[in-house]
């Protein structure tokens, strides 16, 4: 999976595209690992900008776990944004919306950022 990165001052926006599920979820997960050590303490911060991903499944969460854990213990920081109403409810079931900071879209999130 392509995650499409675009660099932006403080930060990395990547895009993901799709659906995150078994098909995809190793996909994601190997793309995304290529990001994260760069997410530390005093380091570039990852923005996730999911408005383009239409599902995302346990093992795409999973993923997900992983990497936040991986950002945390480095001292990074790492948001979701643009999380369509279907994937967010995913998020708030699954709880997975106490482990992320979520913003309505990527601008709010990069405002977010500039501002800490």
């Amino acid at each position: 999976m392509d995650l499409q990165p675009l660099a932006v001052p403080g930060a990395t926006v990547l895009q993901p595209d799709g659906r995150i599920d078994h098909t995809h979820a190793d996909a994601f997960k190997t793309a995304l690992e290529s990001h994260l050590g760069a997410c530390k303490a005093g380091s570039g911060m990852l923005v996730l900008d999911f408005a383009r991903v239409s599902y995302i499944s346990s093992i795409g969460l999973r993923a997900l776990m992983l990497a936040i854990k991986q950002v945390k213990a480095q001292g990074g920081r790492m948001v979701l944004a643009g999380l369509s109403p279907l994937v967010l409810e995913v998020f708030k079931i699954s709880r997975f919306d106490m482990l992320f900071e979520i913003f309505a879209d990527r601008e709010a999130a990069l405002a977010a950022l500039a501002a800490a």
